[in-house]
């Protein structure tokens, strides 16, 4: 009663802001204060999904992507919430991760799907995922958050930004990677047996995947690790809890079989991309290489660095300046420069024309002088190069200008057309499925298979298993080659 009392004064007080309403969990059956309607929500995710995409890019595999959709849909038409309008995709990236968004818009890494070893993993989480959506996490974690805000606006102070320069996580990403409590995900775990269950698939493999991860962070440096660990709390007992649901769920199943379809699984995955795709660019001995735009250029010893679909960037430990590589909008040099001083709101201070590594060039510093007073200075270089035109803008505050300038005039410098042909044609890692011919340890079958050695625990990982564990003649396992 008193839980009820309390939503329903909440309630009134938002309602006469027009913000909110109580509404019943599809999941719990108890009424909660949301923010918003289910067509909002639904919204809100057909507005996130295509920003969602622009950050990642999909991963192109079409009899991979009709496997997603179909168990998703036949997932989804069981779950709590069978009318929504779910899409499934799998995103070009190779952390290891899942997420969804409100409305029902679930993604898959291609990383996560290499580390899955049987069609029975990927349905406990496509059901922990589904689970997010219909018990509406994400949206009750962003009422949360707007709850939590309406006492902290008058904490907020303002700080020279230099993350306007950065591309920003859109609304659509923010959504993505909404970190929920324990109770949330404890709930989408038990809602991803039930669900994986139902459509008769073996829960317990969602456990030994819960599993796999755990070692993958054990074995990833802090700064490192796997995102769907650190967005997805996984406590000690987590493991054993899901496979004690999973074992309740049969006992008490009228169903005598549940399905793992280990070997139709991964040749499902042969041939997919495993770990960073070359052809997105890539950072090697302090120089990033993009081979299909054919540049390269210095990025500056101890800077940090991100490589996205829309911009690259770098940072010093500092992190009072930033460089962003990004394509310039326009036709010329002349018109991306006004462009970029538009867009970005700088005031000129000097422009000259020049031929960088005989590449047209337009060289310029420009400021924008903050609402606080303080200033933004910027060496932005607009490069021309095969019909593209580049960006490459150096920024940081004018009292720091002074320190950097050389770093970012160094680096737009040296800007050049990639010519190695080992760069130009360096191809990603693709998982290769292959039949083990004698009884043999994991270990001794990658040695036969001639998998370097300082890649074994590695492969360990990929393939949800200990170097010591024994494999039987015929059984399938994946390797790496190009």
């Amino acid at each position: 009663m008193r839980t009820f009392n309390n939503c329903l004064s909440l309630c009134s007080a938002f309602i006469l802001l027009g913000l909110s309403s109580c509404a019943i969990n599809p999941v719990t059956g108890k009424k909660q204060l949301v923010l918003m309607s289910e067509a909002q929500e639904v919204a809100m995710g057909q507005q996130s999904d295509p920003e969602v995409i622009a950050f990642f890019g999909l991963y192109e595999d079409p009899e991979l992507q009709e496997f997603i959709t179909t168990k998703g849909n036949e997932m989804a038409a069981i779950s709590h919430r069978p009318k929504l309008a779910y899409e499934f995709k799998i995103v070009d990236s190779p952390v290891i991760n899942a997420f969804a968004v409100p409305g029902g818009f679930v993604y898959f890494t291609r990383g996560i799907m290499a580390h899955f070893n049987n069609e029975a993993e990927f349905a406990g989480v496509l059901g922990h995922e589904i689970g997010h959506v219909t018990a509406r996490h994400s949206v009750i974690q962003q009422r949360n958050q707007l709850l939590g805000q309406l006492g902290l606006m008058a904490g907020i102070i303002l700080v020279p930004e230099l993350g306007q320069f950065v591309d920003p996580l859109s609304q659509g990403m923010q959504l993505a990677l909404l970190k929920f409590g324990r109770d949330a995900e404890r709930q989408s775990d038990k809602l991803g047996v039930d669900y994986s269950s139902q459509i008769g698939y073996d829960a317990t493999e969602m456990a030994d995947f819960f599993e796999t991860l755990e070692r993958q962070q054990t074995n990833t440096e802090a700064d490192e690790i796997p995102p769907f660990l650190s967005t997805h709390p996984s406590p000690e007992e987590r493991n054993s809890t899901v496979e004690n649901l999973a074992l309740e769920w049969q006992r008490k199943s009228k169903m005598t079989e549940f399905d793992v379809n280990r070997d139709s699984y991964l040749r499902k995955i042969d041939g997919l991309i495993v770990g960073a795709d070359p052809k997105q660019g890539f950072v090697e001995n302090n120089t990033f290489y993009h081979p299909v735009l054919k540049i390269q250029f210095p990025v500056p010893t101890a800077w940090s660095h991100q490589n996205t679909p829309q911009q690259f960037q770098m940072a010093p430990q500092a992190g009072d300046a930033v460089m962003i590589l990004t394509l310039a909008p326009g036709t010329s040099l002349e018109e991306a420069a006004n462009a970029i001083l538009e867009n970005y709101k700088l005031t000129l201070v000097e422009s000259k024309k020049e031929t960088i590594n005989r590449m047209p060039a337009i060289v310029m510093v420009a400021d924008q002088v903050q609402e606080q007073g303080a200033t933004i200075r910027v060496l932005s270089s607009l490069i021309q190069f095969e019909g593209n035109i580049y960006s490459l803008m150096g920024v940081t505050d004018v009292a720091n200008f002074n320190s950097y300038q050389s770093i970012f005039s160094n680096t737009i410098r040296d800007f050049q057309e990639l010519r190695d042909s080992e760069k130009l044609n360096r191809k990603p890692d693709i998982i290769k499925i292959k039949t083990i011919p004698n009884s043999m340890s994991l270990e001794a079958a990658l040695k036969y298979y001639g998998m370097p050695t300082e890649r074994y625990e590695e492969l360990s990982l990929l393939n949800g298993m200990h170097l010591t564990d024994q494999l039987n003649k015929g059984m399938l396992i994946k390797v790496v080659g190009k």
